[in-house]
């Protein structure tokens, strides 16, 4: 499949607190999810954040990557992830961030929902791997305060991990094509960024779990 022209580049220059307007309803809880890039060298593309009951999996282990997940793992295309979800009956609503989040960087998404019994699920493409990406999937909003998750890095199983420049969209890539070798097939945890194909460097795209902390405060 040929994967959507998405500038990660534009990610990098304009990185920034991201957020979806809402109404302002009665009833409504609204909650800011804050994404912290915790990696030395992976740029986290605009995540999804999704509110939902049980029945909803934003993926599952072991299984095959839907294909608007590994549109977000490929190209950073979280919005085919929120836009699939927003028809769900498992799903109560969805947020998009506006920007990529630096090493070291955070962004905020406000979300709402008119339960109190709501999941959070977040995911976002880590910009230079083939199909790697970042996900909490299922954490419960807390009534009151806040809770801090630990995310760690997902391979969607879609794509070969070639760790080449030639089907990588993250700086300093910038390809969006797909490679047509045989992909693992189905969602794991990410072995990591080793290869380092046309002039990447392992040292700086590499990581250890976790890749990012995941704040879900409620904030009315």
């Amino acid at each position: 499949m040929k994967k959507p022209v998405i500038s990660v580049l534009a990610w990098a220059v304009f990185a920034s607190v991201g957020g979806v307007a809402h109404a302002d309803d009665d009833g409504m809880l609204t909650y800011a999810v804050t994404v912290t890039n915790i990696t030395r060298g992976q740029i986290i593309a605009p995540p999804a954040v999704i509110a939902h009951n049980a029945d909803y999996k934003i993926f599952m282990l072991g299984k095959s990557a839907s294909y608007e997940l590994s549109q977000l793992a490929e190209a950073g295309n979280s919005g085919a992830v929120t836009n699939a979800a927003s028809g769900m009956a498992s799903v109560y609503s969805t947020a998009l961030g506006s920007g990529g989040i630096l090493p070291g960087a955070s962004q905020t998404i406000e979300i709402q929902t008119t339960t109190r019994l709501a999941d959070i699920s977040v995911a976002a493409m880590l910009a230079t791997t083939n199909d790697g990406f970042m996900a909490v999937s299922g954490a419960r909003a807390p009534m009151r305060g806040g809770l801090v998750v630990e995310a760690i890095g997902y391979d969607a199983g879609s794509e070969a991990n070639s760790d080449d420049c030639s089907y990588i969209p993250g700086p300093p890539c910038g390809d969006t094509r797909h490679n047509t070798a045989t992909p693992e097939g189905y969602v794991h945890v990410h072995a990591g960024f080793h290869v380092g194909g046309s002039g990447l460097n392992p040292m700086q795209h590499d990581w250890r779990n976790p890749v990012a902390q995941v704040e879900i405060k409620r904030i009315n």
